[in-house]
């Protein structure tokens, strides 16, 4: 039994040699070609050389405009930061003033002894407070406007030239 097995397996493995595997590529021969070489025409040449140069014209334009645009940029950010850092001591300003007038008002007011007196006081704090609101409002503004126009005018101007530049 166990011979008719060896058999029949040595048979399968002598038709599985003789047939190619399914996966392999069948090779061929490529014959050997030769590339002409060919001679560009001068006018050809020309115009290539002429677009090369011209490339690298506008690749340097735009990088020198990128590079003063990113300067540019960098200025107003510094010009904005600090602007910004002004008006946020101002801000601070203002709050520390109007607390310590909240807390004067509070102590004259332990003082009065008669309602007129209170009403007398409490009218003078009531004035002072909205003048010191309107100052502190005025000044709040100018820093806005201030930083404002100092962070969009170089900006403004520089993209202009860089606009020109490149154009």
């Amino acid at each position: 039994m166990s011979e008719a097995i060896d058999t029949s397996l040595s048979k399968s493995r002598s038709k599985a040699a003789a047939q190619p595997a399914a996966f392999e590529m069948p090779k061929f021969e490529l014959p050997n070609f030769e590339i002409p070489k060919m001679e560009i025409p001068a006018a050809f040449r020309e115009i290539a050389e002429k677009s090369v140069s011209q490339a690298k014209e506008t690749y340097e334009k735009m990088k020198s405009a990128a590079e003063e645009a990113t300067d540019v940029l960098e200025d107003t950010y510094a010009a904005a930061s600090k602007g910004a850092s002004d008006y946020g001591l101002k801000v601070i300003e203002a709050a520390r003033a109007n607390t310590n007038a909240a807390f004067d008002f509070a102590t004259q007011l332990m003082t009065v002894k008669s309602l007129s007196e209170m009403v007398e006081l409490s009218t003078a704090h009531t004035r002072k407070q909205f003048e010191a609101l309107a100052t502190q409002s005025k000044e709040l503004a100018a820093i806005a406007q201030k930083v404002a126009t100092d962070s969009a005018e170089p900006v403004k101007e520089s993209f202009g030239k860089v606009f020109k530049k490149v154009a």
